[in-house]
């Protein structure tokens, strides 16, 4: 598939760590009396004892699955995890869950998600458009989307309506709405020629701090550089952040990540998909046409480029975030829409997806040298990712769901970790990159992430074994946050049909 026409510079929507992160804002255990907007969608109430019996443990530590094991929740928390006992005593009035034949692995922990979806208007059967491409966003349907699918945290890696994010993460805190916790970005950090009509367009250094103070007092906790912007403004946006306790990560194009590193970003999203040092004419604060396709196509474990990128990444505690779902199609293997992510969508979205991947494909297939070349920029990037994290680097995982290549939230958090596998990552090792990996980075690995006596009850159960068929994540059936149980089917049903609409 040609992703530069259609993912870049188009759907560089989204494609495009030493600091210690902010203090986790204080989570406000949800009401006994759940509101009836989350009441429906309860399975489990809030009960002072919860034990998940008979069930079989990921523990998110990248340790093998566990056979036979208890987990008792207590008051939203994990009290213990151990081997299943015949005469073992509860505590009277224990809500008992006999699990035989499930899995329970640690809430995902999304480190790039969005709230919203890019839109072309009057895009016609040739998969042309009209400026300006929009960004509506999708405030009912992907909350549910990610809970659903068993994502209990997540980073909007940028926003386009950050009141709408801040106060969405409000509400939900409050129990008063279900969805993820969530870290709210502030607006993307773009520079000039920006293809989005959404976004502000930083003029300089001083405005980039200004925009980082302004936001940061509005409650925003984390931000994101974005293709156009300049190396003067990174470094203003960076160092504004830091003072602040907050993390900066970038979809970068205009930067190189030799250059990023060098400024002190804390993490890069997209794996080493848009990275620019190798492209040929880069000219400095510019990002060029080829938005680092050549770079990629040049760029391996055993080149002295790559050797010497990933050394640079590790030595400055550098995150990077896979997003291997909206490169799929890339890779000619990958050809297969999922019936469950058309039928999330409404009609005119699920239109719009169609023809823009079918005329792709058409352009893939009339260009086979094309198509060859974006297959091997795909298996650069993945052999990239494993080694990054071989030589002990901190990879963690997103989508970037913003309907283009029919990735969506929830379903995309689900696809990554079993793209991951595929890429060559066990399931338990992929799995640990999607959920404690992720609350490294936010610094809650000490509440999130793993399934270990003390933390928040914030975990999945699916029907099935995912350390031996990974696919099995997709069967979820309850999700617990804080400790309350949710119905994964009724969250993924209310948004049946509606994504794109609201």
């Amino acid at each position: 598939m040609h992703i530069a026409r259609t993912l870049l510079p188009f759907l560089l929507t989204s494609f495009l760590s030493g600091q210690q992160g902010p203090a986790p804002s204080t989570i406000a255990a949800p009401p006994r009396e759940s509101p009836a907007a989350v009441a429906r969608y309860i399975k489990v109430p809030a009960a002072e004892y919860i034990l998940l019996e008979n069930v079989r443990v990921i523990d998110g530590t990248g340790a093998p699955a566990r056979e036979n094991q208890m987990v008792m929740l207590h008051h939203g928390k994990i009290e213990y995890v151990q081997a299943q006992a015949a005469d073992f005593m509860t505590p009277t009035g224990t809500v008992m869950l006999d699990l035989k034949g499930h899995t329970v692995f640690p809430g995902i922990v999304g480190m790039h998600d969005h709230m919203y979806y890019i839109a072309r208007p009057n895009l016609d059967a040739m998969g042309h458009s009209e400026p300006p491409l929009i960004v509506p966003q999708m405030t009912f349907t992907s909350p549910h989307l990610y809970l659903g699918a068993g994502v209990t945290t997540l980073r909007t890696t940028g926003s386009v309506e950050p009141y709408t994010d801040l106060n969405l993460r409000k509400e939900i805190d409050a129990g008063r709405l279900a969805g993820p916790h969530m870290d709210v970005t502030a607006p993307y950090l773009e520079g000039a020629n920006s293809p989005f009509i959404q976004m502000h367009q930083l003029a300089d250094a001083d405005d980039a701090r200004r925009t980082v103070d302004f936001w940061a007092d509005e409650g925003a906790t984390s931000f994101k550089a974005y293709m156009n912007i300049t190396r003067a403004e990174l470094k203003a946006a960076i160092d504004e952040a830091h003072k602040r306790g907050l993390k900066l990560t970038g979809h970068l194009c205009s930067v190189t990540y030799p250059e990023a590193v060098g400024l002190g970003i804390d993490n890069l999203e997209h794996g080493f998909y848009v990275n620019t040092q190798l492209d040929p004419g880069k000219k400095p604060d510019v990002c060029p046409a080829t938005a680092g396709h050549p770079t990629l196509a040049k760029m391996t474990p055993q080149t002295e480029e790559g050797k010497a990128l990933i050394g640079l990444l590790i030595s400055h505690h550098v995150a990077v975030t896979s997003t291997l779902p909206v490169f799929e199609p890339a890779d000619p293997r990958h050809v297969q829409v999922q019936p469950r992510v058309l039928d999330a969508m409404s009609a005119p979205t699920r239109e719009a997806y169609l023809i823009t991947r079918n005329s792709e494909m058409m352009r893939a297939s009339a260009d086979k040298e094309l198509a060859v070349d974006r297959a091997q920029q795909y298996a650069n990037n993945t052999a990239m990712e494993r080694a990054f994290v071989a030589a002990g680097g901190l990879l963690m995982a997103g989508p970037d769901p913003t309907g283009d290549g029919g990735v969506l939230p929830g379903y995309g958090d689900q696809r990554e970790i079993e793209l991951l596998v595929e890429a060559g990552f066990t399931p338990v090792e992929a799995i640990k990159i999607a959920t404690l990996n992720g609350a490294t980075y936010l610094g809650r690995a000490a509440s999130i992430g793993s399934i270990t006596p003390g933390k928040n009850a914030d975990l999945v159960v699916v029907k099935g074994d995912p350390s031996k068929k990974i696919s099995d994540i997709e069967n979820t059936e309850i999700v617990f946050k804080d400790g309350v149980g949710y119905d994964s089917q009724k969250l993924l049903d209310s948004a049946k049909g509606r994504y794109g609409q609201y």
